[in-house]
This record gives structure tokens, C-alpha cells and sequence, in this order.
């Protein structure tokens, strides 16, 4: 192969590079920030009843039903819970978590933990 095909061949991969793995870093940056807990019993943005016993969360915009691994980055425990609410309304916050997936990440007791989230199934 000659010089000049290498050269494209390396160009053409910096291009594919720049393309698709500077999105992907930056969508996992995204998914991290502050989480919060709550508990309450009035309904959902998406109309079931809050339970603080279910693995739940609210996201500001994922699709309802959405399941999310979310991982305490003080501890490294996850868990994974089911979008069924809106908010957080705070800066900063990507998530608030039911009670119940809160106590699994061991967030409870401080009321927020810095966290990342991913999609999964």
C-alpha cells in the first residue's frame, strides 16, 4: 500500500473516531450528576400512585417505562429502576429516586449521592 492510501486510510478513521466516540463520551458525561430520594404517596407524572417500596425513578424527559441502571459513585452499588415520574427539579439533579432504590445504592441516610445512569434491556 502506498503512502497516499495509508494517509487516507488514516484520515478516514480520525473522521469515523471523531464521529462516533466524542457523542459516546459525552452521553456518558450526561448521565451523571446528583440524585435525590423522596417518598411520597401522591400520583406520578405518569398516573400510577407513588410507592417509595418499588424500585422507581423520575428523569426529566426518558420515555416512561424506561428501565435505568443507576450507580452511587461514593460506593459503587446500583440498582435498577423504572422511570415513572418527572422531575428532578433541582439544578443538577438527574434523577430522584423512590425510598426503596435509594436504600439499595446506600444514598438514604445522606439524601443524595452523585450518580450515573444508564438505559439497559
Amino acid at each position: 500500500m502506498t503512502l497516499k492510501k495509508h494517509l487516507a486510510l488514516a484520515t478516514a478513521s480520525a473522521i469515523l473516531l471523531s464521529t462516533f466516540v466524542a457523542p459516546v463520551e459525552a452521553l456518558a458525561t450526561q448521565n451523571c450528576g446528583g440524585a435525590s430520594w423522596y417518598a411520597l404517596s401522591s400520583r406520578t407524572a405518569s398516573g400510577e400512585r407513588m410507592n417509595a417500596s418499588l424500585l422507581t425513578a423520575a428523569h426529566r424527559s426518558l420515555k416512561f417505562g424506561t428501565k435505568v441502571k443507576v450507580t452511587n459513585r461514593n460506593n459503587g452499588k446500583a440498582v435498577i429502576v423504572r422511570i415513572n415520574d418527572r422531575g428532578p427539579f433541582i439544578k443538577g439533579r438527574v434523577l430522584d429516586l423512590s425510598k426503596a432504590a435509594a436504600h439499595r445504592i446506600g444514598m438514604v441516610s445522606s439524601g443524595t449521592a452523585h450518580v450515573c445512569f444508564q438505559p439497559v434491556g
